[in-house]
């Protein structure tokens, strides 16, 4: 017989909060444990901690890659161009 009871909207509302925290390590021991028992028995929360896992993944991998050399040059050589029109109007 299982006693456990499926916790509501709202609880996995405010766990959800703490997800985003619990994967940075931004959360004390005991909310971390509380986050780790609440996943342990809430199968929505654990399916989101997931994804939000896989996300901040891809994000970090993607913002590791370096533009090509000549993308960088154009993107600063456009920046340079605003700066100097920006300059020209104000003055």
């Amino acid at each position: 017989m299982n006693d456990r009871q499926d916790p509501s909207a709202a609880e996995c509302a405010d766990f959800f909060e703490q997800i985003v925290f619990f994967i940075d390590n931004e959360l004390a021991e005991a909310d971390c444990t509380a986050v780790r028992k609440h996943l342990d028995s809430c199968n929505p929360c654990l399916e989101k901690y997931d994804l939000q896992r896989t996300m901040k993944a891809v994000v970090a991998r993607s913002c590791a890659e370096h533009a090509p050399s000549e993308l960088r040059d154009k993107v600063m050589l456009r920046l340079q161009q605003v700066r100097v029109e920006i300059t020209t109007t104000e003055g």
